[in-house]
């Protein structure tokens, strides 16, 4: 089941945040998200009351940005990813948006074939955009159908 991601769910989303990325967010980083931030949609796949996998995206106007995802390494190759996925992108759509848009390492990539796969395409480098280690990273774009 995929719901809003609360306050509660914090804890356990960085400490998945922590196990997946060499440059995890702060947990500072999922308070703000969750709580402060208006233009943040911020979501979790749970089953059996285990948050399995999670996804944030913003909505700016005509334009949506993912700006996590990630999937408990036990859990990855199931399709989970693609759940979340299909789930930003639906409600992008709905909220009237022209384009979705994420960065990714450069070298990650198995979510680079994902983002690929659902029409994403690379439209510029950012230099040195990750740290630890410090790495260019993909800036890719996926059109989208906005008001029609």
């Amino acid at each position: 089941m995929i719901r809003e991601m609360k306050k509660s769910d914090i804890e356990e989303v960085f400490e998945l945040e922590k196990k997946l990325f060499s440059s995890p967010w702060k947990k500072e980083d999922f308070v703000y998200q969750v709580e402060n931030n208006e233009f943040s949609h911020d979501y979790v796949l749970v089953e059996n009351e285990e948050i399995l996998g999670y996804i944030g995206f913003l909505i700016l106007f005509e334009h949506a940005q993912i700006t996590t995802l990630g999937v408990a390494e036990k859990y990855q190759g199931k399709g989970l990813s693609k759940l979340l996925m299909n789930h930003v992108i639906r409600m992008a759509e709905e909220n009237g948006c022209e384009d979705i848009s994420l960065e990714v390492r450069i070298s990650n990539k198995k979510a680079i074939n994902l983002y690929e796969k659902y029409g994403f395409i690379q439209i510029n480098v950012r230099k040195s955009y990750y740290a630890n280690p410090i790495e260019d990273a993909y800036l890719m774009m996926k059109p989208l159908g906005g008001m029609l």
